[in-house]
This record gives structure tokens, C-alpha cells and sequence, in this order.
């Protein structure tokens, strides 16, 4: 299905303009990387694990916004409310290049975090406003492929920037894209919610919404499910800087390892889209998540064997692999939670991207908090979690055989 919004862009341009809106909120975490010490120090925090919460609290934000722009968007227009968000990013970002203290450097990231918010939920609500089922998963993937060059080289930027200047340019350089960002949109992006389409703005019908969202099974389960398994990837990102740079002494060299990384979850998102259309989605999901626990369990007996700290090689394998599985399910876990809510797809955005980041914040702080100089918190995360997540969808299989089974009777 396409909208009108695709008679004046390609689906090449579309495609790049959505994952590039997306990306912001990887630019704005994993550019800070490598100056979360250097943040710490010259805003005199006490404890290392404490550098975390300048990437927890822009995840708090960004949970919190989630709910506010799906029922704008659904009400106002997609386009207004992206408004909304970039006008908080560009305060946010303001707030961080001038902010002395660490409570307000949190208060700048939350703000940050909270119009954030707004270009993440309403670019899934544009791509589900014109395709559907295994299509919307295709374009989904093929924007996290995009997407994901960002967070491969935005620690490389920020390095760079720390080497001819301080952190707070790292701001000021999110603040120069997010301008770019929004003249882009506005000038090029069409509005894809017609205006008889759009839902009265009131709290009667948001919550009317919102119990018929909550009340779909099979909605909650994967959103549940996706907060699971964003709760171990948070853990990686908020201890991922002092593993490298500390614990294994790649100063210079963590943003060449992230990339690594980051580029192995491009290769799954672009391999996912692939091969979506012939597997589905419940299926690349449920073999990604059984080979991430799996592994996991078997890697923390290696990674115990030696004290909590194997060697780099192994460690990257390991990662690589399982970031490889966080691409495939990056994008089918959101696809499958959308999947029912047709033209909810605002709020319905809203309320998954939510749930599932309010589940995923509190648990992804508990594993960077954890951090003890060795990398098993991080192993023991990714087990724990993506057991959890590959137990709710085998019990949702079994749901839906003895569904199958008292039909056919």
C-alpha cells in the first residue's frame, strides 16, 4: 500500500529518512561513549557505575514520551507532533551544552530523551499507516540496516570530537543534525494520517484506546517480550564503555570495536529482511532467541571459568553473534506487537514502545549497575532475559495449537 507521502519521495528516500530520524536516538547514546568518564570528571561524580545514569535517564525520557505523541499523532497529525519532539531535543540539547552539575545534565537528558521519543514512535506509525504483515517488517529491517551505521560510527564521532575539543561539542553537533532532521522532514515528508482518519483528542477516548490495546493478548505478550529483550541490550550499552575502555584497556580503540558491533546488528537487520518474507517473523524471532539464551548460558560457563574475564576474541564472538540475533529481533518483536492495531497505529505505537521501555529501563540499569570489572552481569543479562522472552512465545505457540485444536474440533 502507498501513501501520497510516497508521490514526492522514493521508497529509497523514505526508507532513509525514517531510520535517520530513528537514528537520533542512537547518535545521542552512542556518541556520549567515550566521554561518559570525561562527563563523570568534570562534573564531579564520585562512582563510575554513576556515568550509566546520563544513558538511563534519556531512556526514562524517552519511555515517557512514547506515551504522550501516538495520541497526538493519531489526533493532530503525524507531522505536528514530530514537531513537538524536535522542538524538546533541541532544548535538551541546549540544557547539556551549558549544564555545571550532574542533576542538570540528567534533567537536559530526560528532556532530550522525551522529544526523542516523538521521531522514534511516529516513524513506526508512518510506516505502518501505509504497509502491513511481512511488507512492514521488510521496510522495518531495511531501516534498521540503515540505521545502524549510525550507532557503528556516532562513538568513532565522538571520539573525534573529544580529540579536538571537549564533550559538550558532542551536543552541540546532535543539535546541528536534529536541525538538518527536522528542515528535511518538513520540507520533503507528506502527512499520512488524512484528517477524517484522525481520532478526537480526548482522555475518554484515549483510555477507550488504550484498554482496547491492553486487552489484545497477543499485542501485551510481545511488547513484553520486547521489553525482555531490550532490557539486555540496555545493560550492554550503559556497562559496553567500561568493559572495553577499563576492563580490557582499549581506550583509544573502543569506538572500532563498537562499530564491530553495531554493524553485525546492520548485517542481521538487512539478512532479516531477506528472508522475512519466506520464514515470518514469529519464526526468525524464535530461532534468534533460542540461539541468544542458549549461547549465553554456555559463554557464562566459559566466561566463569576465566574470572569473569575470557579473553577479547572471545568476547567479541560471542557479542557478534548475539547482536546478530538482536538485529533479527529488533524488528519482528515491534513488527508482531503492531501487527494487530491497524489504524491505531499511533497510540498503539506509543503504548508498545512504552511498556516495552519501562520494562526494559529499571532492568537494563539493574545489569549496568551490576558491573563488578568483569563481563558475567552482562552474559548473565542476556540468558536471564532472553530465556524469559523465548518462554512467553513458546507458551503463545502452545496458546494457539490448542486454539487450533478446539477449532478443528
Amino acid at each position: 500500500m502507498t501513501s501520497k507521502a510516497l508521490k514526492t519521495m522514493s521508497y529509497g528516500e523514505f526508507v532513509t529518512l525514517m531510520a535517520l530520524m530513528m537514528s537520533l536516538v542512537a547518535l545521542s547514546i552512542d556518541s556520549m561513549l567515550p566521554a561518559l568518564s570525561q562527563i563523570g570528571r568534570d562534573l564531579h561524580v564520585l562512582e563510575a557505575n554513576d556515568n550509566q545514569f546520563i544513558i538511563a535517564f534519556l531512556f526514562l525520557g524517552f519511555a515517557l514520551g512514547q506515551m504522550i505523541y501516538g495520541p497526538l499523532s493519531d489526533s493532530f497529525g503525524r507531522k505536528p507532533a514530530i514537531y513537538v519532539g524536535f522542538i524538546l531535543v533541541i532544548i535538551g540539547c541546549f540544557m547539556s551544552i551549558f549544564c555545571q552539575t550532574m542533576t542538570g545534565m540528567l534533567s537536559a537528558r530526560f528532556i532530550q530523551g522525551l522529544g526523542l521519543a516523538a521521531p522514534r514512535i511516529i516513524s513506526i506509525a508512518l510506516v505502518r499507516d501505509q504497509y502491513q504483515g511481512n511488507e512492514m517488517a521488510k521496510v522495518m529491517s531495511f531501516m534498521m540496516s540503515i540505521f545502524i551505521l549510525v550507532p557503528s560510527i556516532a562513538p568513532a564521532l565522538g571520539q573525534g570530537i573529544l580529540l579536538i575539543s571537549n564533550w559538550r561539542m558532542i551536543f552541540v553537533f546532535i543539535l546541528v543534525l536534529t536541525l538538518i532532521m527536522l528542515v528535511w522532514f518538513s520540507l520533503r515528508q507528506q502527512e499520512t494520517l488524512p484528517i477524517e482518519q484522525r481520532t478526537p483528542f480526548s482522555a475518554a477516548h484515549i483510555w477507550k484506546n488504550l484498554r482496547q490495546i491492553c486487552s489484545n493478548r497477543m499485542v501485551m505478550i510481545y511488547t513484553v517480550m520486547t521489553g525482555f529483550v531490550f532490557s539486555s541490550f540496555l545493560g550492554y550499552l550503559n556497562s559496553v564503555q567500561q568493559i572495553f575502555q577499563v576492563q580490557y584497556g582499549l581506550i583509544d580503540m573502543f569506538p572500532v570495536y563498537f562499530a564491530v558491533l553495531a554493524l553485525a546488528i546492520g548485517a542481521a537487520s538487512f539478512t532479516n529482511a531477506k528472508l522475512v518474507m519466506h520464514f515470518g517473523m514469529h519464526h526468525m524471532a524464535r530461532y534468534a532467541l533460542f540461539t541468544v539464551s542458549t549461547l549465553s548460558i554456555l559463554f557464562f560457563i566459559v566466561a566463569y571459568a576465566f574470572s569473569g574475564h575470557p579473553t577479547l576474541w572471545m568476547l567479541m564472538l560471542y557479542l557478534m553473534i548475539v547482536l546478530f540475533c538482536f538485529g533479527i529481533l529488533m524488528g519482528n518483536l515491534n513488527a508482531l506487537a503492531m501487527q494487530p492495531l491497524g489504524k491505531m497505529a499511533g497510540i498503539g505505537a506509543s503504548v508498545v514502545g512504552a511498556i516495552s521501555t519501562f520494562i526494559s529501563v529499571p532492568f537494563g540499569i539493574i545489569i549496568g549497575q551490576s558491573y563488578d570489572g568483569t563481563v558475567l552481569p552482562l552474559i548473565a543479562g542476556f540468558a536471564v532475559f532472553s530465556a524469559l522472552a523465548l518462554l512467553m512465545m513458546r507458551w503463545v505457540n502452545a496458546q494457539k495449537s490448542t486454539s487450533k485444536e478446539t477449532t478443528d474440533e
